[in-house]
């Protein structure tokens, strides 16, 4: 891709880091970065542009919009990526009116202004680095859920020093992160009621400041800092701004600091004291983490709140921790190197830019049919999930009149991995989805679709024992026992060009199962499908529809590209690839059903009905 990042900061922030590491790791894929910030240099091989992003003055901003504009067209940009309030503000005025999408990432509170309710100028799709911050953007400032994706920032751990989290380091507290704003706030408290205590009490203690910003510490913070170093000498050291940051960790025994400090010091396996502009999140443990990291790690709070830091209590996690000091636990070094990994988000923030180009590009509803049954005669169950194989020639014969065009998710993948050319993209696509794996799916369904010319989607379990709808008949022995297809009937809709999706491997109502049990029942699925079929799942079909995030995420860690469910979902697929909307389709449907479920309008007519 050909992707363009604006940048407000005129100093090495944190967002600037995130954006510098992102560039980075796509141009090492091979895709083309330009960053244009009011930096003239910044740490990466892309073109960088200067421009004075953060001058909000009306005649500089138009300045500002038509260098992007002039950029957009030079380097054919494919999508724009915006790093700040002031950078979204701009950029959405230089894509207006173009195909190219705008995404934004915010990294903290948002004030509101009049622009935030006129212009929707954060663009097409907003990634939230932390779960309060998704929070905050939709109950406070009313953001629409669809839109936000949280992903946290990426840290490189592999480019950290190795003996990091075994070496022995030296008695040393480090504050490291800004000293402006309300950071600097922090760090002048710090100065005046935490360190002289801990200097006393541990003769062999150093307290390192790490930072940029040090000339804007505030006035109380500066004397504190003048008498502890009158009185403690080098054993506190002003550091200022360094580039070198793994090596003070690889030199601190604790650190005190928040977001991606936070992030690199536990990946380094240092201990952390969350002290952030929202909130003190304590020591960072396997039972704080999640909480911690929620926050940002003390940056950032879900709603309004008090602000104020109860340092007493901060002074003394300091002094219990100095006393026996330890690196962080292999577990919890483990899980944040997993959660933060650099690779792992800039692939999902790749993701997100396609789905973006995607979703400019291809706007429309694209109706997405379940079925299930389809047998020679109807079926007495209560259920009603089946279309007899007339009916569905019927079916097949309206979507053939109405010129719509049958594609797979494999398909739809092709296009927005750049794979295919949009312009070739089908006018009126629609994707047949078929649940389970029937007999009657290869004696009725597969001969129809082929003398078509269709393919379709077709989920199947993992297990190869589960020979019958168990999970209908064990419930109610007046249900209808269907046999499900053996691997040779299988083979024969890969060999009919038709897609695997996977559909846990024994049809298990997955939030009623332990999340252990859950994540099996979706990863095996696909391993098994893949080595019995020898073809690419990138789909995964929720039994009954159920999903909620945390099967979501499972979905996403296995290592699919969608997730579809049944009857909710977003209003475009690209709202949510792992809560992809489907329609069930009914024995009874008519020409009249039919128009109204594969038309443009669908999709906003259930939500307005149905309120899902």
């Amino acid at each position: 891709m050909r992707i363009l990042h604006v940048l407000s900061a005129d100093f090495f922030a944190g967002s600037v880091s995130y954006a510098v590491h992102l560039a980075e790791a796509h141009r090492a894929q091979g895709h083309e970065v330009v960053l244009v910030s009011d930096m003239a240099q910044l740490p990466t091989g892309a073109l960088c542009v200067q421009a004075p992003i953060t001058n909000r003055r009306h005649g500089q901003r138009l300045r500002n919009i038509l260098l992007l504009r002039g950029l957009l067209r030079q380097h054919q940009i494919e999508v724009v990526h915006a790093h700040s309030r002031a950078a979204s503000w701009v950029a959405y005025f230089a894509v207006k009116g173009t195909d190219i999408p705008l995404v934004s990432t915010v990294h903290g509170r948002q004030h509101l202004h009049a622009s935030t309710s006129l212009f929707d100028i954060y663009g097409d799709k907003v990634v939230a680095i932390c779960a309060n911050l998704k929070t905050h953007l939709v109950e406070e400032v009313k953001m629409q859920p669809e839109k936000i994706v949280l992903l946290p920032n990426g840290v490189d751990f592999a480019a950290q020093p190795p003996e990091l989290a075994t070496q022995a380091r030296p008695l040393r507290l480090s504050f490291i992160g800004r000293f402006n704003g309300g950071k600097g706030e922090r760090a002048a408290q710090l100065l005046l009621r935490v360190f002289p205590a801990l200097l006393a009490e541990f003769p062999a203690l150093r307290v390192a400041l790490v930072g940029a910003e040090l000339q804007h510490l505030p006035a109380a913070g500066k004397t504190a800092l003048q008498h502890l170093q009158t009185q403690f000498q080098e054993r506190v050291e002003v550091v200022g701004f360094t580039p070198d940051v793994p090596g003070w960790l690889a030199q601190s025994a604790l650190v005190v600091g928040a977001g991606r400090v936070a992030i690199e010091a536990l990946g380094a396996g240092v201990g952390v004291l969350a002290l952030g502009e929202a909130t003190y999140a304590g020591v960072v443990t396997e039972a704080s983490y999640e909480e911690a990291a929620a926050s940002n790690f003390g940056d950032i709070s879900a709603l309004l709140q008090d602000t104020t830091v109860d340092y007493d209590q901060l002074l003394e996690d300091a002094r219990v921790f100095l006393a026996a000091p330890h690196p962080v636990g292999a577990a919890l070094q483990a899980r944040v190197q997993r959660d933060y990994s650099l690779a792992a988000i800039a692939a999902q923030v790749l993701s997100v830019y396609r789905g973006a180009v995607m979703k400019k590009r291809v706007p429309g509803f694209i109706p997405i049919l379940m079925y299930h049954k389809i047998p020679t005669a109807p079926l007495n169950t209560k259920h009603r999930i089946f279309v007899t194989r007339d009916n569905f020639e019927k079916h097949l014969e309206y979507f053939r009149r109405r010129a719509f065009t049958p594609i797979t998710f494999l398909d739809y993948l092709a296009f927005a991995n750049g794979e295919k050319d949009l312009r070739e993209f089908p006018a009126r696509p629609i994707i047949l989805t078929f649940d389970d794996g029937y007999t009657d799916n290869y004696t009725n369904l597969l001969p129809l679709m082929q003398h078509y010319g269709y393919r379709g989607v077709i989920y199947l379990l993992g297990d190869e024992q589960v020979r019958y709808n168990f999970w209908d008949v064990d419930s109610d022995p007046a249900e209808p026992r269907c046999e499900i297809m053996s691997p040779e009937q299988k083979r024969a809709f890969v060999a009919a060009g038709w897609e695997i999706g996977a559909h846990t491997l024994t049809h298990a109502n997955l939030p009623t199962v332990p999340l252990e049990q859950a994540a099996r029942e979706i990863a095996e699925s696909k391993q098994l499908l893949e080595q019995l079929l020898g073809a690419e799942v990138v789909s995964f079909a929720y039994p009954y529809g159920s999903s909620n995030e945390a099967l979501k995420k499972l979905v996403r860690d296995a290592g699919f590209a969608f997730g579809v469910s049944t009857d909710t979902g977003g209003m475009h697929l690209e709202d949510d690839r792992f809560q992809v909307f489907r329609i069930n389709m009914f024995p009874e449907e008519t020409p009249g059903s039919l128009f109204k479920k594969t038309a443009p309008w669908y999709r906003r007519y259930y939500r307005f009905k149905r309120k899902k």
